[in-house]
């Protein structure tokens, strides 16, 4: 008796912990049983009933029998006349329930129920984690770690399922430990032959965008955008982000008042390094956004073969390469471009002096451009000293400069055109 009241104490534990309908453990106990008993002491055609006393947990085991005409299969049939022995009023087509329970079945039963009672709670786990988590995929899941036993690391979900952080998506040189609460991305929840699998990241690029809607309430509500994501986690993150409201600034926004917002990202993800960029529908000007901080003097694009050859000046090019070549690396995997670095010196001679005259149209003064001495001192009394600074404008933008007429925009629109 006491051992029985233990073992249905421990099925109270198990569906309180696992989150399980303890009807459902009950069944599964049940299961066991009858199939310890068709094991030890029965036939595998034989249909065995289980019943477990609700007050003592103590197990009775019945053997199915039709009452027919004519017996057929001896394993679950019997006559009329028979089944009278054990039912006075018993007719054809009752089912007669006979007591086989074994004098020494409560030891015996535990015996070789016992492994298959573990598989069934195991499958009845599995079931409720694919219930809980299969309407969650592409979503950030808070978590607590378990424990951690060498490269494994055993992670627990809502208090209630424990599974493992595969170590190929633990974010290298990340230390691991019991109660640390760390968050994860959630990509999909997979049927396989073992039961739904939690495929879950600490390394995977989405699970950078999901603490920006965390952190950042112009992304979540989508008034900033992040269109790209390059990462190599625990060391670097590139990130591209835009917006199609003018008033918004996206890259402040994401960095946030002296960079809190993302450094609150960073210190979750290990101290990793997470540059915010400017994304561009230019490719060019995307390139060389994402190859920041190193400067770019020329870019040769061939969008065939997504590739391009990016010019810098020598001092430029280990910025651009960046350690190990991660900052190539990760802004080619942003901009979806092989990008190789090359230095200016192995331009072919004609790309050589396009290059140096956009440089000196950079650096030109408005007032080696060809401009009259009036036009240059109105352009220099609203501060627009330098061709760059005006290249881009149109003739209406200019007629806004105080002082610029119509003709004189249009004069100062067809100088910069010939830089």
């Amino acid at each position: 008796m006491a051992t029985q009241s233990q073992f249905f104490a421990a099925i109270n534990q198990i569906c309180d912990e696992k989150g399980i309908s303890k009807d459902k453990v009950v069944e599964t106990v049940k299961a066991a049983l009858r199939a310890a008993y068709k094991k030890d002491y029965g036939t595998k055609d034989q249909e065995i009933d289980v019943d477990l006393d609700k007050n003592t947990g103590a197990a009775t085991v019945y053997v199915l029998m039709e009452v027919v005409k004519k017996v057929e299969d001896e394993e679950r049939e019997m006559t009329e006349a028979k089944a009278k022995k054990y039912k006075k009023n018993a007719k054809i087509g009752d089912i007669i329930k006979i007591d086989v329970t074994p004098a020494d079945y409560g030891r015996i039963a535990a015996q070789s129920a016992k492994q298959v009672i573990i598989q069934r709670i195991q499958e009845a786990e599995r079931d409720v984690m694919y219930e809980m988590f299969k309407d969650r995929e592409n979503e950030l899941v808070n978590a607590l770690v378990h424990r951690v036993d060498g490269n494994n690391v055993y992670i627990n979900l809502d208090n209630k399922i424990t599974t493992n952080l595969p170590y190929e998506h633990q974010i290298p040189g990340e230390k691991y430990y019991g109660g640390q609460r760390i968050k994860l991305y959630l990509e999909k929840v997979v049927k396989t032959t073992k039961g739904p699998q939690l495929m879950i990241s600490r390394t995977h690029p989405k699970l950078v965008e999901k603490l920006l809607e965390l952190e950042i309430p112009e992304v979540k509500s989508k008034l900033v955008e992040v269109k790209g994501i390059a990462r190599d986690a625990g060391v670097r993150c590139k990130v591209a982000v835009s917006s199609s409201d003018e008033k918004i600034d996206p890259i402040g926004s994401c960095v946030g008042q002296k960079g809190v917002r993302v450094q609150n990202i960073m210190d979750e993800l290990a101290g990793e390094r997470i540059d915010i960029i400017q994304w561009s529908d230019n490719t060019e000007d995307y390139i060389k956004a994402a190859l920041a901080p190193a400067k770019v003097m020329y870019i040769k694009l061939e969008e065939k073969i997504r590739r391009a050859a990016v010019y810098v000046n020598p001092d430029q090019r280990p910025l651009a390469i960046g350690k190990n070549g991660q900052n190539v690396r990760l802004a080619s995997k942003l901009v979806d471009l092989e990008l190789d670095i090359l230095d200016i010196s192995e331009l072919k001679d004609e790309e050589a002096k396009k290059v140096e005259k956009k440089a000196a149209a950079k650096k030109a003064s408005i007032d080696n451009i060809g401009l009259n001495e009036s036009i240059v001192a109105k352009l220099t009394a609203a501060n627009l000293e330098l061709a760059e600074q005006i290249k881009g404008l149109t003739a209406k933008d200019l007629t806004e400069v105080e002082g610029i007429t119509a003709k004189e925009a249009q004069q100062i629109v067809d100088a910069i055109s010939e830089l």
